[in-house]
């Protein structure tokens, strides 16, 4: 209407309550002036009641309606007069790493380590709502799934393409997925705070762990890790090339692989970076509250900002009408 927006369209309700009292205040009146005509007569009015003045009730009763009306229009919000205001988003930068190992097609925990993994990544994303957060994939080498991103819904798009296609044959080397997340805050080296949950049942073949711990302390990488699985562990099944299950992996003697939580060296990895362990609880999100809760022990720093365009409110305009017409009205 007019160019104008409502910020704030719910307070037109309060018109059919203030239509009401004006159409009980417009029924007064006329009642008044019938009555005042029935004692004095149409043409006596003045010599009778020197200060009744039919003139002046209709004006009072139109500023209160002006005035009344231009409140709620206030309240309303009216904007026009649109502008681009700098907005600055503020927030962490949160990698997380996501084992996609053979191992992590165990089903020690239903329906399988990744799903519950992938289920846990999803609660931990909702609750990081102000962050950036990015995927990375690893097993004997490591990837990049997503990229730092602020659009959570991206992040799931990329989370929900990984599945028992996307198991590496390789196995799991804890030192690369540590290595390509210090390449990336490498590219923002004006990042104060560098955040890494690693998401694994902890089965490590790393050949250069305990160099790469060392550089993520240099470097000040904060290391959080969720532990999938259970240490009385599970087999881990075979896929075959059609996508169905063909047993489960054997040794080289022919004897069942038993896969288990590696809790250990999680738990070094972690206290040596200044970060936290704690084994998943597929039952709960006790689990996913504690990361989330030390996580936000970090300062939030400016991740970026954007000119936006904004319309300005113009709620005064309508105060400052409903303010001199309930004055001129008192006046009268």
């Amino acid at each position: 209407m007019l160019g104008i927006t409502w910020a704030n369209p719910g307070a037109f309700g309060i018109l059919f309550l203030i239509i009401f009292v004006i159409g009980i205040l417009i029924h007064n009146i006329i009642l008044k002036s019938k009555r005042v005509t029935l004692l004095t007569g149409s043409g006596y009015k003045k010599n009778f009641l020197k200060n009744y003045s039919e003139a002046k009730n209709w004006i009072k009763l139109i500023l209160l309606s002006i005035s009344l009306i231009s409140l709620v229009l206030a309240f309303a919000r009216p904007q026009w007069n649109k502008k681009e205001q700098l907005v600055e988003h503020f927030g962490r930068d949160v990698l997380i790493a996501l084992d996609i190992s053979k191992s992590m097609l165990a089903q020690d925990v239903k329906s399988s380590r990744l799903e519950v993994a992938k289920r846990k990544i999803k609660s931990l994303v909702n609750k990081l709502s102000s962050e950036r957060v990015g995927l990375l994939l690893f097993s004997g080498t490591t990837f990049v799934q997503c990229p730092l991103t602020a659009d959570h819904g991206a992040f799931f798009m990329f989370l929900d393409q990984v599945d028992a296609e996307t198991i590496s044959s390789g196995t799991t080397a804890l030192d690369q997925a540590i290595k390509q997340a210090l390449a990336v805050f490498n590219a923002i080296p004006d990042r104060k705070n560098k955040l890494l949950i690693i998401v694994t049942d902890g089965e490590d073949f790393s050949h250069e762990l305990a160099g790469i711990k060392q550089q993520a302390r240099d470097q000040q990488l904060h290391i959080f890790a969720l532990g999938v699985g259970t240490t009385e562990g599970a087999p881990i099944p075979n896929i075959a090339a059609n996508g169905e299950q063909d047993g489960h992996i054997k040794d080289k003697n022919g004897a069942i692989v038993i896969s288990r939580l590696n809790e250990p060296v999680l738990q070094e990895i972690t206290q040596q970076t200044g970060g936290t362990y704690v084994k998943v609880q597929p039952g709960n999100n006790n689990d996913i509250t504690t990361i989330v809760d030390q996580v936000k022990k970090y300062e939030q720093e400016k991740l970026n900002e954007r000119k936006m365009p904004q319309l300005e409110d113009q709620y005064h305009y309508f105060i400052a009408i409903s303010f001199i017409s309930a004055l001129i009205e008192w006046l009268l």
